[in-house]
């Protein structure tokens, strides 16, 4: 049997990237999917390349009342959540002598506001057992110059995951981070650099990188299924590092 026959998944942030391919794997293995993006042609493209068993919604993480009525429409349509894949987030890299309001705040808003809005959102529908994944990174255990705002938002989910489990332990419901290193998405495109500055950036990166390649995003989905599904069970507050020896070696 598939390892998620039967139930319901939300993915946010999956129009591209590590949310797309994990939305593509969850069908794959039963599951219902609901997937999420702020841009509109983007949802559109992704929920028609995806077919059915997939439902794609426009919707702001950074909007509780965005995410109060994508869970209003999750329950209206499926009555439960088994899973809920916190994936959305934006990279911001900036010196530290140059960070402004403006970077805090995108960065704050959709990668730390947007995951307690998103859980917050689906609490109600969640399931006894259920299993909420948050994308974390592995900059929270390896500092990179540039990019201060974007893994202190990361460290602050990966704490959250921590607490939540404690929290939600008797509702049954866990929490756990994954961890990724430079995986080859198209976030470097929204990074707000041109091309060749992105990849001078992440060529300098990889020299990092003990495994001497990018990561894939299907790579990154397997974990996340493994961390979804009930093969996982005893896995709570955890976070899963996957950046070919990044931050270990």
């Amino acid at each position: 049997m598939s390892k998620l026959t039967g139930k319901t998944a939300l993915i946010t942030g999956g129009t591209t990237g590590i949310g797309y391919a994990t939305a593509r794997l969850f069908l794959d293995e039963g599951a219902n999917v609901v997937i999420t993006g702020q841009n509109e042609e983007r949802v559109k493209s992704a929920g028609e390349s995806l077919g059915d068993g997939a439902l794609a919604i426009q919707a702001d993480v950074s909007s509780m009342d965005d995410m109060a009525r994508l869970v209003q429409q999750i329950k209206d349509k499926f009555g439960k959540l088994d899973v809920l894949f916190a994936n959305a987030g934006i990279a911001c890299p900036m010196p530290f002598s140059d960070v402004n309001e403006d970077n805090m705040n995108n960065q704050i808003d959709v990668n730390f506001k947007g995951v307690i809005y998103s859980i917050q959102s689906a609490l109600p529908i969640l399931k006894n057992p259920s299993s909420v994944v948050i994308t974390s990174t592995t900059l929270i255990e390896k500092g990179v110059a540039g990019m201060s705002v974007y893994a202190a938002t990361k460290a602050a989910v990966r704490s959250l995951a921590r607490t939540l489990s404690a929290e939600f332990a008797g509702r049954g419901i866990r929490v756990n981070c994954i961890s990724p290193g430079l995986i080859e998405t198209p976030i470097y495109s929204k990074l707000g650099m041109s091309e060749e500055a992105v990849s001078e950036w992440a060529g300098q990166l990889l020299t990092k990188v003990p495994a001497a390649r990018l990561g894939q995003a299907d790579e990154v989905a397997k974990t996340v299924l493994y961390m979804a599904s009930d093969d996982s069970a005893y896995m709570v507050g955890e976070s899963v590092l996957l950046d070919g020896g990044m931050a270990n070696i």
